[in-house]
């Protein structure tokens, strides 16, 4: 018997012209107690097929059975047989850790002498235990997610469904939920299903699953999908200049599918099984160097012939208030404090005109709070701060007008269209007339919005509610642009693009501060701030901060390295304090 098996399967939402095929006849079958990773594109399918198998849809043809069971016919069969996830977990927010799981448990009609077993056994699974009488609302964004876990798992489930489940955890968060997961695997004989935007988290699985508007692109173990790319990828070492500078270049050469940052160097792949032919004014760097290929490879390989590229234009820009040289941003003995709680500690870092600053830290360590004092929506209970040579303490809406903010949550009204939320966002900016005009044809041209100018902003796929949220953003052409968290749970191919953009912006004099717990990512960053209990633990290049691990036994730390090791002995070192 199969865990999951599906025959031509297909739904489709809308009617008439609205109609969109979200999955068209497909078919699979994954075996008992295997692990199986979904991914692809924002759009791709991956949440409306965990939604059919977990019986919250209808097919509109095809068939499915789960455990042996028909579904949706018997879904009320499997009720206490599937744990599903979804992106956004309902957790009780006014309810504590402990009131959650006896909640779920209550759904599942665990009977009560048998509870307090089972809950000992998830707290202390997700290192839970001294929190349970703490209210869900006031856990960390990782801790929240390991107790929505719980909650999934508080019935013993045979099937595990999870849509996205580690998307806006810190790698710390994430490297703890993937040891929850592989323990029900290996102890409980659990069968997994799980979408993922981190390939690495994909390359873990017994089975991948390529989705692409609706269809398998691919399927296999990460090895057979990443076999056929061997001997197309490179890395460039060793490179002198800015690596995020030579990228733009490198990927226009005839042959480059995809260019990636790694470590100090270029991660380049090829169509062909041969090296990138570097032009005149790459003459002083040593030939690329084979590598082995991975997972990521194989994605956007079988994804680069289906998706249309766009160069990336530079955006319209104010002119400069500041010398090139001046700090635009300026942080010094900054603290923040909620009651007697101290939130920021003492932080100190200034950014200049130009710059990628990126400022990492595990969920809670203090970092979206100094972003929202940055941005001037959240008061400073001391020091200093300066942005765009404006005091925050005494002129915030004048800094205000100077700087463009992207929240994590993408802060869009989702009931009105595309068009309809780039005019509101040119109003709140004081653009007018012609101005206003010239702004919004702009977004939707150079975001590549224009053909979905009509629908709501809430129904897009969230590689384009990225979009519409930076266009949004730029609206009114600012000096500094904050990005808090910007491409969390976005697929490979979006950040890529994303990032295309930010390097294009940078390069064109925006100042970029950026939050991000993709660690590759902060590679793209001229400079970085590691924050950990509210305190600033490292700064420096990204290479610094790297060095800082770097051991006989750890010759070439990757930034996720750095960040775990860093954190960890920071978390150690005030625990034997206190």
């Amino acid at each position: 018997m199969d865990a999951i098996a599906v025959n031509d399967l297909s739904k489709s939402f809308g009617k008439g012209t609205g109609r969109r095929d979200a999955l068209k006849n497909i078919s699979l079958q994954l075996p008992l107690g295997s692990m199986t990773a979904l991914i692809g594109p924002d759009g791709a399918g991956k949440t409306t097929l965990l939604r059919l198998l977990a019986g919250i849809l209808t097919p509109c043809s095809g068939e499915i059975r789960v455990l042996d069971r028909a579904v949706p016919k018997e879904a009320l069969a499997l009720q206490n047989r599937i744990g599903y996830m979804p992106q956004r977990f309902g957790l009780y927010e006014d309810l504590t850790v402990e009131e959650n799981l006896d909640l779920f448990a209550s759904l599942h009609g665990i009977a009560h002498a048998a509870r307090e077993g089972r809950f000992n056994e998830l707290l202390t699974m997700t290192a839970l235990g001294p929190f349970r009488k703490r209210l869900a609302g006031k856990l960390s964004g990782g801790m929240k997610q390991k107790l929505g876990l719980a909650c999934t798992l508080v019935h013993s489930p045979q099937l595990l469904l999870l849509d996205e489940a580690s998307v806006g955890v810190d790698p710390i968060s994430r490297r703890e939920l993937w040891s929850i997961i592989q323990q029900q695997v290996a102890s409980r004989n659990v069968t997994v299903l799980l979408s993922t935007a981190y390939m690495d988290e994909a390359e873990r699985c017994d089975h991948v699953l390529l989705l692409h508007e609706g269809e398998i692109l691919a399927q296999g173990n990460p090895a057979q999908l990443a076999a056929p790319l061997q001997g197309h990828a490179f890395v460039l070492e060793e490179i002198d200049a800015v690596a995020r500078n030579l990228q733009a270049g490198v990927a226009q050469l005839p042959g480059v599918i995809d260019t990636v940052i790694q470590g100090d160097g270029l991660r380049i792949v090829m169509d062909k099984p041969a090296p990138p032919t570097l032009p005149e004014k790459l003459a002083g760097y040593a030939t690329p160097k084979p590598v082995a290929t991975r997972l990521e490879d194989a994605f956007v390989s079988l994804l680069f012939s289906r998706t249309q590229r766009h160069s990336i234009a530079l955006p319209a820009q104010r002119g400069a208030t500041h010398d090139d040289d001046a700090p635009v941003v300026e942080v010094k003995d900054l603290f923040r404090y909620f009651g007697d709680f101290a939130a920021v500690k003492d932080v100190a870092f200034s950014v200049r005109k130009g710059e990628i600053f990126g400022l990492l830290g595990a969920n809670g360590a203090g970092k979206s709070t100094t972003f929202r004092m940055l941005c001037g929506l959240l008061p400073s209970s001391s020091g200093t701060l300066r942005v765009a040579g404006v005091d925050l303490r005494t002129a915030t809406a004048e800094a205000r007008a100077r700087i463009g903010y992207v929240s994590q949550k993408f802060s869009l009204y989702g009931p009105l269209s595309v068009q309809q939320n780039l005019s509101f966002f040119a109003s709140a900016y004081g653009l007018r007339n012609q101005h206003r005009r010239d702004r919004i044809a702009w977004a939707l041209e150079e975001m590549e919005l224009k053909e979905y100018a009509g629908m709501n902003a809430g129904s897009l796929p969230l590689g384009y509610k990225q979009r519409l949220a930076l266009a949004c953003a730029l609206m009114h052409g600012p000096e500094i642009l904050f990005l808090d968290e910007p491409t969390s749970g976005v697929d490979p191919l979006a950040r890529r693009e994303f990032w295309a953009r930010v390097n294009a912006l940078a390069q064109g004099g925006t100042t970029c501060l950026v939050t991000t717990h993709f660690m590759e990512e902060a590679e793209y960053c001229d400079h970085l701030v590691l924050m950990s209990l509210g305190e600033v633990l490292a700064q420096g290049t990204p290479t610094e901060i790297k060095a800082k691990v770097r051991r006989p036994e750890l010759p070439n730390p990757s930034m996720e390295d750095a960040f775990i090791a860093l954190i960890e002995e920071h978390e150690q070192a005030s625990r034997r304090a206190s």
